[in-house]
């Protein structure tokens, strides 16, 4: 409920920051659809969705306070990372994402094998 409460918002604020400044809008709404992506379709580990998050702000500071270079370039390095990243996630033998039966079909396994070993790290 909390990730349709986030979307919602996040969008509507993206809309009306993006009918004053067009690229504010695309990148205000672009965290805001990686954050649905991350958690809810590739369901990322925090290390990896957390590095994506640095680099937008580095990429981001750049933009707006050096004026370095445009949005685009940023919006497009950051979609290069995401892309790197969502890879990385969906070759881990823990993908549980979508389509992880596709993808990773030896997870029931691999669940198993990790359940078993840390109920006797426990016991």
């Amino acid at each position: 409920m909390l990730d349709v409460v986030v979307l919602f918002l996040g969008a509507s604020f993206a809309a009306n920051i993006g009918a004053a400044r067009p690229w504010f809008g695309v990148a205000i709404a672009f965290p805001i659809a990686h954050f649905f992506v991350f958690c809810n379709v590739v369901r990322m580990a925090r290390p990896l969705e957390l590095t994506w998050a640095a680099a937008f702000v580095v990429l981001a500071a750049i933009t707006v306070v050096l004026e370095a270079w445009s949005w685009p370039v940023t919006l497009g390095l950051s979609l290069i990372l995401s892309i790197a990243l969502v890879t990385v996630e969906l070759r881990k033998p823990s993908y549980h994402g979508a389509f992880w039966r596709q993808i990773n079909p030896g997870l029931p396994e691999w669940w198993e094998a990790n359940i078993a070993a840390n109920r006797s790290e426990i016991c």
